[in-house]
């Protein structure tokens, strides 16, 4: 059973009201249906609505951040061509394990 609830749960509208390509909204983020029936809708609904545009927003943040490290990986290439940034430690290279620093000091 519902829970009742004395305040009804409030659009997430912020006002851009824009669709992108996969039809949401660029401000809420909730799809045609989900904006068109607000009003329609329970609160449970509602919520499960909010819940679904967090998601879409995390999801969306996170494809932004990796096309930003994609585009800074490429940048780096291009004004360093002689080092390979995708390439993985291959066998025989020195690496932080491989390094003897016992005889080393500060002194």
């Amino acid at each position: 059973m519902e829970q009742l609830s004395f305040l009804s749960v409030p659009s997430p509208c912020i006002g851009v009201c824009q669709t992108d390509a996969r039809g949401y909204c660029n401000g809420c983020l909730r799809n045609r249906d989900e904006r068109f029936n607000w009003l329609h809708f329970s609160d449970a609904q509602k919520h499960n609505i909010i819940r679904l545009c967090l998601q879409r927003k995390r999801r969306r943040q996170y494809a932004k951040f990796k096309a930003h490290q994609i585009a800074v990986k490429e940048e780096h290439a291009l004004v360093n061509p002689q080092f390979n940034f995708d390439v993985e430690p291959v066998e025989g290279d020195l690496t932080e394990e491989k390094i003897d620093l016992n005889d080393f000091s500060l002194d």
